[in-house]
């Protein structure tokens, strides 16, 4: 067994602290990463408080990973020493299934096994990124570009691609009108990716202070969704609307800002369930999707655009001793817009 070392959640009641654990060897498909960077996501703060469902305790969270190579199996075919590798979400999934098949391992209909907080299929609990090296099979590990500054890459793994999967689906692009829900993690994300498409892109926000840092991402216009009368001038004008709240909040509200047949794309995740009236989908053949990360070719799809396009997320780096005091400025929505973990201080 491979001896590693990270920040664990013992249970849903006590903070982070240091934890020594074991990884499997080095099969002839894994490559082993020591960990540089690992992205703080505000779901690694809904799972080690138990908020989407039970969590496998103890959990070392972190779904954002990106590191140097340092072994690799005998079989493995597109890895060696020394390459700049990332681990999003997924660590495993059937791979043989339809879906699996056609590149969508987020929806593998086996089941995927996610990175933390989830057993693989050999029944063994999985740890994350808050950690100093992590073994995966190889086709769930990506290859990371050196063009870009390495710790602001690592949260394209799930807030970069939560939000280039959908309007790459959804073929979002020059004509389009596009509102981003929230200016965070996700939706900062939202608006580098729709502009860099060519879309025409508002950020909605019930915050003003905000108006000044959306349009510094590149967003053309700005609606503080609190203000009626700016709510007002705005009703029937969008194609699509990127949500990306994690609040609670008035689905009916925004679903009058689509135009006839507009989608609204649901990639926060409310802890509460939200009330969509029929009338607010009738009156105008409107509707209501979500979407859920990307499958791994799509993942290295948005890695190789944010390096042909230099695009990255604003991050603040932290040491990981300061996780938990983190959290609490996460909550509060104190930082632009994602922290991310230097794990050589661990």
């Amino acid at each position: 067994m491979i001896q590693s070392k990270g920040y664990a959640a013992q249970t849903p009641e006590t903070d982070l602290a240091v934890w020594d654990f074991e990884r499997r060897e080095v099969g002839a498909h894994d490559v082993q990463i020591e960990i540089l960077f690992c992205g703080v996501c505000h779901s690694d703060l809904h799972q080690i408080k138990n908020e989407w469902f039970p969590g496998v305790f103890p959990m070392v969270p972190g779904h954002e990973i990106v590191g140097k190579v340092i072994k690799v199996g005998n079989h493995v075919k597109n890895f060696k020493l020394g390459d700049l590798a990332g681990v999003g979400c997924l660590v495993d999934s059937c791979q043989v299934c339809e879906n699996c098949k056609e590149g969508l391992e987020q929806y593998c209909l086996d089941g995927n096994t996610q990175t933390y907080n989830n057993k693989g299929r050999d029944g063994v609990p999985t740890y994350g990124g808050y950690a100093n090296n992590i073994v995966v099979r190889e086709e769930f590990v990506l290859h990371i570009s050196d063009k870009l500054p390495l710790a602001a890459t690592a949260p394209l793994l799930c807030a970069g691609i939560t939000t280039y999967s959908p309007l790459k689906h959804w073929k979002v692009g020059k004509g389009h009108k596009l509102a981003v829900l929230g200016l965070g993690g996700l939706g900062h994300m939202g608006v580098k990716f729709g502009v860099a498409f060519g879309a025409e892109v508002t950020v909605l926000s019930t915050s003003p202070s905000k108006e000044a840092a959306a349009k510094e991402l590149g967003a053309h216009h700005f609606v503080v969704t609190s203000d009626p009368e700016q709510v007002k001038e705005v009703i029937g004008t969008f194609d699509f609307i990127l949500d990306t709240v994690s609040a609670p909040h008035d689905m009916n509200m925004y679903l009058s800002l689509l135009k006839t047949n507009g989608i609204h794309i649901c990639v926060g995740v409310p802890t509460e369930a939200m009330s969509v009236q029929a009338f607010s989908l009738l009156g105008g053949r409107k509707s209501v999707a979500g979407s859920n990360i990307g499958g791994l070719p799509e993942t290295q799809e948005m890695l190789d655009f944010c390096a042909a396009h230099q695009i990255v997320s604003d991050i603040e780096l932290i040491d990981i001793k300061d996780i938990t005091a983190s959290y609490e400025r996460m909550i509060k929505g104190d930082v632009r817009y994602r922290f991310v973990i230097d794990m050589a201080t661990l």
